[in-house]
């Protein structure tokens, strides 16, 4: 399947209601979670028949189609007592897809400038998050913090913002009085064509509720300089994106907000940047970004020092990472001030952002 250890996902796992967590994380979290248990009159916590439910469209390349209950080998039925295999219901849901993630978020297909809801066997080519009824402006946010990100040489797929309006057979969620949708290209499809990924927290065997307290960056920057198809390469945008974040405020970059990409269906590469968003401005008081990083968590002490330290401690050639630490603090001087009056975020979250770039230490602080 992918880098992670194989001997956590050849030995039998039996439990009653947790996939192993190489599975689990291929579910939802938050509210998508909770809108498709509703549906199948299930628990929230009942794994086995969600992931049965939506098996034909996970993320990546994998399928999960459920056993006939007479294939049900005997030696599982007798681990937990003596159990009876049963046959789960369908439900007549639309939203047969699962994302990983607590937004609330859909797969929906493009056509003629329009968005419905993947159906019939179809994949859908981009994942749609809608205003979130906690926090204000959050599609406004996410795109100008993407938008930013790939200014200072992050890759990132196809972004856009879509009008409500054209977002087709959603299903009954509130909305706040907000009028755009955040769109993110599906880098794991190809047309019909299902590309293998696996987040981080599947390639180190975490469940999902584990993603802040873990592992760190070391951890992961030891895997993509490894065992990456261009090990070098990606350990350089990796090293970018955590600067990026640190600049963006962004708290959440967890592991589950890293993944690899296995784009001829062999080969890992880090995949394309997601979510990336300005947390600072929802969070009071937040100072830290969501993992350590050469001995600190902290955007206001973190030092050009701090990213040595991570990548000697995470194997990595300091000098082939200095030249992008560099460059990716010219490109955000030169381009970010005048590039976010142009962006959507709203001002209030303007001004934080360009707070939070005077705070940080001289190495990569940014004058306006």
């Amino acid at each position: 399947m992918g880098v992670h250890d194989h001997n956590n996902t050849q030995q039998p796992w039996v439990n009653n209601q947790r996939l192993h967590p190489v599975l689990s994380n291929l579910l939802p979290e938050g509210a998508l979670r909770e809108l498709i248990a509703q549906g199948l009159k299930t628990h929230i916590d009942n794994e086995f028949q969600i992931f049965s439910y939506l098996g034909q469209d996970l993320p990546g390349a994998l399928l999960a189609t459920p056993m006939e209950p007479k294939d049900v080998p005997m030696s599982v039925l007798t681990t937990h007592g003596q159990a009876k295999a049963i046959q789960f219901e369908d439900s007549n849901q639309e939203n047969k897809f699962s994302l990983a993630g607590i937004q609330m978020k859909f797969s929906m297909k493009e056509k003629d400038g329009r968005y419905n809801l993947a159906k019939n066997g179809e994949l859908g080519d981009w994942i749609i998050k809608t205003p979130s009824t906690k926090h204000k402006n959050v599609p406004l946010n996410e795109f100008t913090a993407m938008s930013l990100a790939a200014l200072a040489g992050v890759d990132i797929p196809d972004i856009k913002l879509i009008e409500l309006n054209k977002l087709d057979k959603l299903p009954q969620i509130n909305l706040p009085d907000e009028k755009l949708a955040f769109a993110i290209k599906r880098f794991d499809r190809d047309g019909n064509t299902r590309i293998h990924m696996e987040d981080f927290a599947q390639v180190l065997v975490k469940y999902p509720h584990k993603k802040y307290d873990s592992a760190n960056y070391e951890h992961i920057g030891k895997v993509i300089y490894d065992f990456s198809g261009d090990g070098l390469s990606d350990a350089q945008q990796f090293a970018r994106r955590l600067l990026v974040n640190i600049l963006l405020a962004n708290g959440d970059a967890h592991i589950k907000n890293w993944s690899l990409l296995y784009q001829d269906q062999v080969t890992p590469r880090l995949s394309p940047a997601y979510d990336i968003v300005t947390t600072s401005v929802y969070i009071d008081n937040e100072t830290q970004f969501a993992l350590n990083l050469g001995k600190t968590k902290e955007w206001f002490t973190v030092t050009e020092d701090n990213f040595q330290y991570w990548a000697n401690k995470s194997g990595i050639p300091w000098r082939a990472l200095k030249p992008h630490i560099d460059d990716t603090m010219e490109k955000v001087r030169t381009l970010w001030p005048a590039a976010l009056k142009n962006l959507p975020m709203e001002e209030e979250h303007k001004n934080k952002l360009k707070a939070h770039w005077l705070k940080l230490q001289a190495d990569f602080r940014i004058e306006i």
